[in-house]
């Protein structure tokens, strides 16, 4: 299964890659800027034929083609690309984001940018790794010292979660926030120590079933924005060292 991740993401890497910076067509999904290009579509099929040759009787989810159901009780969780918009316009913050569900539980994971050839991996029980080295997350308990990722949603002038309202609130703290522009990249970068804490509304299990699990298995928690437990089929996530859950919850929440 492991092989069959791995092969997968390399194989739609190669595509990523020859397409990067060329020209390729452009199409709008829901809202204007809710992009998906062909490139997604070729990425999608070649990571849907890998898994079907090898593994034909387990089900997938992936954001193009929506739901493949089968017998088996695995799911393969596909984002074919992850930060469309970026690839889209020559921005290399986008990747391929692989989540493998067993009996309704994550088990495997893999988040790969090809661009910057940096694959992230978990396998429940064993840690997370970028490339060939063992990633934790941060140390820092200080949300005034913390660096902060988040996203908004393609809605966010009519969503009733005001997302707008809360990154203002980190904001009119000082805290230093970035946009990477990528769900995934942004749980990996929070799980190998880059960021200290992510949060984002509206999001899908595609965006976040890898990073999701490489996330906790680089020793952060995760949990939706009332402090429970999280599921990939959350629309809402918060992802941090553990020790600024609190103290960034609370913000979210309004009770700061």
């Amino acid at each position: 299964m492991k092989k069959t991740l791995f092969l997968a993401a390399e194989e739609a890497g190669k595509i990523l890659l020859e397409n990067f910076n060329k020209d390729f067509i452009i199409e709008s999904k829901d809202t204007i800027s809710n992009l998906v290009t062909e490139i997604d579509k070729k990425s999608e099929s070649k990571i849907i034929d890998i898994i079907k040759n090898n593994f034909p009787d387990d089900s997938i989810l992936s954001e193009e083609i929506g739901s493949i159901d089968a017998a088996s009780n695995c799911k393969w969780i596909i984002d074919p690309i992850d930060g469309t918009i970026n690839y889209a316009h020559g921005i290399p913050l986008s990747c391929i984001s692989i989540g493998i569900e067993k009996n309704g539980e994550i088990i495997m994971g893999l988040v790969y940018n090809p661009m910057s050839g940096e694959k992230f991996f978990a396998e429940k029980g064993k840690g997370a790794y970028l490339n060939e080295n063992k990633i934790s997350v941060t140390k820092e308990n200080n949300l005034r010292k913390a660096l902060l990722v988040t996203g908004f949603p393609y809605d966010s002038s009519r969503n009733p979660n005001k997302p707008v309202d809360v990154f203002g609130r980190f904001v009119m703290l000082d805290i230093p926030i970035r946009r990477l522009g990528s769900a995934a990249l942004d749980l990996c970068w929070t799980a190998c120590g880059r960021f200290d804490g992510f949060w984002e509304y509206n999001l899908n299990p595609w965006d976040t079933a890898a990073g999701y699990l490489i996330l906790k298995e680089a020793g952060g928690l995760v949990t939706d924005f009332q402090g429970k437990e999280y599921s990939v089929y959350n629309k809402e996530i918060l992802a941090t060292n553990g020790l600024l859950h609190e103290d960034i919850l609370k913000i979210i929440q309004n009770k700061e």
